[in-house]
């Protein structure tokens, strides 16, 4: 695969996927993006937005999160899937931010991994949206990556490697977005798969 038809088919599968909303997309900050991404894993994105909406209204910071009590958060976010899990992550999250990052989340891959609840596909998904180069590798981007040849891997930290040698950097933030939203518009394996075989003949 080279860099020339994967950037092409970048653009098409682009072209190929409705404008929806995802779940770390236009919240007010940075510690908002972090928490949404935290609460949507194995979550749909809809529900994750309807949900962090209704946390950030009580808990819009990480100091006001930090000293929330478990049942509270538990009861609002009891929509999203592993909420009882989700509700000590996001809450011992938002104490390690406020004692060792002055409330904000760090810019740095390394640091975010050591922050309760967040995993590499997390971090690298709050990079991407706040700007940094990222390449949060989920169930769609392991699919479609697959199918289109970008990788031969099925481990998603190898699938992270291969993508970012095969894409400039500047592009790597579109990655994520780009596949997920593909892989929320055909919901069909049948079609997904019909669609992915004409772009993977795109030269």
């Amino acid at each position: 695969m080279n860099q020339k038809t994967a950037l092409k088919q970048l653009k098409l599968l682009s072209k190929k996927s409705s404008k929806m909303r995802l779940a770390a997309e236009a919240w007010k900050s940075p510690f908002q993006i972090l928490v949404s991404t935290i609460l949507s894993a194995r979550t749909r994105d809809e529900t994750t937005i309807l949900v962090a909406k209704k946390l950030f209204m009580k808990y819009p910071d990480a100091k006001k999160l930090s000293r929330a009590k478990i049942s509270e958060v538990q009861k609002i976010i009891k929509p999203v899937n592993f909420y009882k899990n989700k509700s000590k992550n996001i809450i011992a999250c938002a104490k390690k931010l406020s004692k060792e990052y002055k409330e904000k989340p760090p810019h740095d891959l390394d640091k975010l991994v050591t922050l309760p609840g967040v995993g590499r596909k997390t971090a690298n998904v709050f990079l991407s949206e706040i700007g940094k180069p990222g390449i949060g590798v989920d169930t769609h981007v392991s699919y479609i990556s697959q199918k289109l040849g970008w990788t031969k891997h099925k481990n998603p930290h190898k699938i992270e490697q291969d993508l970012k040698k095969l894409f400039p950097k500047k592009y790597w933030s579109k990655v994520n977005s780009t596949l997920v939203r593909f892989g929320k518009t055909h919901t069909s394996r049948r079609e997904k798969d019909k669609i992915l075989g004409e772009i993977k003949r795109v030269k």
